[in-house]
């Protein structure tokens, strides 16, 4: 698969079962989809009722997640302390601006330690990779 640039969109280091946010635009508004990448910036204004707006960021850009106060404290600890996370919702799209309305959120942290290892080996590899 290729990013509209023709530069590859790599499986890896993505987490399995997650849309690539170049992608974002191909389905309609209101479609459930699955989203994943690191946390950038976590921000609980004052003035938005206890909305959580979380930004993921994974190789092909960033998403805008929004999370409710209710689906907030069902999943307070990932959306808090989760570095990777996997949200699971619904598309909005209003003025030119993709959000996903989170329903479920997963914390996928552990697959960041596996970078760690020095016996790690992404499943695919590029040419230049090779020993």
């Amino acid at each position: 698969m290729l990013l509209d640039d023709h530069r590859p969109i790599r499986d890896w280091p993505r987490p399995p079962a997650a849309l690539p946010c170049a992608r974002l635009d191909e389905p309609p508004d209101g479609a459930r989809v699955t989203v994943a990448g690191l946390v950038l910036v976590r921000q609980r204004p004052g003035t938005a009722k206890g909305v959580v707006f979380v930004t993921l960021e994974d190789e092909t850009g960033i998403v805008n997640v929004v999370v409710w106060a209710k689906v907030f404290e069902t999943f307070r600890r990932a959306v808090m302390a989760g570095r990777l996370l996997r949200v699971t919702g619904r598309l909005q799209r209003e003025a030119g601006v993709v959000h996903v309305v989170a329903e479920r959120i997963e914390d996928l942290s552990p697959l960041l330690d596996d970078l760690l290892r020095p016996d790690f080996r992404p499943e695919i590899c590029r040419a230049g990779d090779q020993p």
